[in-house]
């Protein structure tokens, strides 16, 4: 069924996990409880860890992204079963990219499952320890990228927002950018993460997922995906693999994206999975837009365009 207002899909990326996520939807619909199950049977012992934690088990990078594929994907198709809707266009912030791309039947659950740890593993282990940061910084992005064009070793890593731009690199280099930054008049806030990601430090990252993703299977998407590295659609599976492979070094484009969409047609917003980042960021991008959350019983049930 197509909805008479076109829909953008959106899934979220790290830091949205929560012990529980999508729990409810699996004890209620048929579609979410297989996902779960299939997640425990790719990579055993998820779904225990998904549904009871311990959190800091689940913050773990190389679990937290394949949680978070199956948390948001058993949204979607609890979403899609209960409803009968299909999105118009979909996209996925960072490691949500995969989410979209397996909503969309472009990559298959299991592969995604995978290919997420695989990458969370990769990027874990690109920077040693205490070596990488990664800071907020509030205000203009123009200044942003000139400031880390002046400093080596430091990158702009997601443009979140209209000021809202995430730098990432060397922690000399982050801390050196954040300095000038807050000179010039703009906020720069650290960020506790793992690793700094969406940078050229995550290189040896992307040349060792790159062979898995250029092995798995692709199918033309459903409907057109927004790619993180272009901001732009892509209906094609061939150049998937790619897209993913520069994704883990390249910048996250989202202000951009989320601009495109709506200039597509986009006329609703919705998040699938846990939290509400990615609709919170459409809010800044497109004041006014409309933005719904999907990840628990009561909001699939409840669900009205």
């Amino acid at each position: 069924m197509t909805p008479d207002v076109r829909i953008a899909a959106l899934f979220p990326g790290q830091g949205s996990h929560a012990v529980g996520m999508g729990a409810d939807l699996a004890a209620t619909f048929p579609e979410a409880a297989e996902v779960y199950a299939q997640a425990d049977a790719v990579l055993p012992g998820l779904r225990a860890l998904i549904e009871t934690g311990p959190l800091d088990d689940l913050t773990l990078t190389a679990n937290q992204q394949p949680a978070l594929v199956a948390a948001s994907v058993a949204a979607y198709r609890a979403w899609r079963a209960h409803t009968g809707l299909t999105p118009a266009f979909a996209a996925g912030h960072s490691l949500g990219e995969y989410s979209a791309l397996v909503a969309a039947d472009a990559l298959s659950l299991g592969d995604a499952l995978r290919l997420t740890r695989q990458r969370g593993e990769l990027m874990q282990a690109a920077v040693p320890v205490g070596e990488g940061a990664m800071s907020a910084v509030m205000g203009d992005p123009a200044v942003v990228q000139e400031v880390c064009a002046a400093h080596a070793g430091v990158q702009p890593a997601n443009f979140n927002a209209p000021t809202q731009t995430v730098i990432s690199g060397t922690r000399a280099a982050v801390e050196a950018a954040g300095a000038e930054l807050k000179a010039r008049g703009l906020k720069a806030i650290p960020l506790k993460v793992s690793a700094p990601f969406h940078c050229t430090l995550m290189d040896p990252a992307a040349q060792g997922l790159a062979p898995a993703l250029h092995t798995v299977r692709y199918a033309p998407p459903a409907f057109p995906v927004y790619a993180n590295v272009t901001a732009q659609p892509t209906t094609d599976a061939a150049p998937l693999p790619d897209l993913l492979t520069r994704q883990i070094t390249g910048a996250v484009r989202w202000v951009e994206t989320i601009e495109a969409l709506a200039a597509a047609g986009a006329e609703v917003f919705i998040e699938f999975g846990p939290g509400k980042v990615l609709t919170g960021l459409v809010g800044r991008i497109l004041p006014g837009a409309r933005t719904l959350n999907v990840g628990t019983v009561e909001q699939v049930q409840s669900f009205s365009l």
